[in-house]
């Protein structure tokens, strides 16, 4: 259930008996032979799936993200730190001050994180809300998953090829890590990466996409329950 299919009536007809709420923080930018949109979509099919199972209410996406070591790519776009934290803060406390008094956040961008940090200091102010953060590729779930397969996690390759995702054909075989230095800038990221795709396999069997995102439900379902 989200937003855009809602009138203001049914979200005030909701917090009448209600009062968790999902925030998915995605963003814009270069994924290989994936969407640009893949951390969007990820987080968003997996708030779906919760919100059938629980009638929870999800926010609209946040679609933009922390991303400067990706602008070199066409379409990747990219926030200051600032401008996220500064959103995310805006958007919690809105919800807030409307009555939703548990919020997940659900993220699907690794750039994302500095804004935990932030979360941290608006829950200090705000004593009676309630905030979970789930980044679901960093579940411990969902690395059971791929340590049972054998698998490692990187940037746009299998772990993320969900064929919700896929918006081209993807290259068999496995892309070996580059050598990268700590800290880059957004032109030698692109030299470094070239496709894109940090390294791992580009696909696997879609069986396993499936525990993947079963496992990664399974969290968000436990989330949402705020114990």
């Amino acid at each position: 259930m989200r937003f855009e299919d809602l009138s203001w009536f049914d979200v005030e007809k909701y917090l009448q008996n209600e009062n968790r709420l999902i925030l998915v923080l995605g963003a814009c930018e270069q994924h290989g032979y994936l969407s640009l949109l893949t951390d969007s979509k990820i987080p968003l099919a997996l708030a779906d799936a919760a919100s059938q199972n629980t009638g929870v209410l999800i926010a609209p996406v946040v679609n933009y993200g922390i991303s400067p070591y990706s602008i070199d790519y066409p379409g990747s776009f990219s926030l200051r730190a600032s401008t996220l934290l500064d959103l995310v803060e805006d958007l919690i406390r809105s919800a807030q001050y409307q009555g939703f008094q548990r919020i997940l956040i659900l993220n699907g961008h690794g750039g994302n994180d500095p804004t935990r940090a932030r979360l941290y200091e608006v829950a200090n102010t705000l004593p009676q809300l309630q905030l979970a953060w789930y980044s679901w590729w960093q579940g411990r779930s969902v690395e059971v998953v791929a340590m049972k397969h054998g698998l490692r996690s990187f940037h746009a390759a299998w772990i993320e090829a969900f064929p919700f995702t896929r918006v081209g054909d993807l290259p068999d075989g496995e892309k070996i890590q580059p050598r990268i230095p700590d800290l880059v800038n957004a032109k030698l990221a692109r030299e470094l990466y070239k496709d894109g795709v940090f390294g791992g396999p580009y696909h696997v069997d879609e069986a396993i996409l499936s525990e993947v995102f079963t496992a990664a439900l399974d969290d968000v379902l436990q989330l949402l329950k705020f114990e």
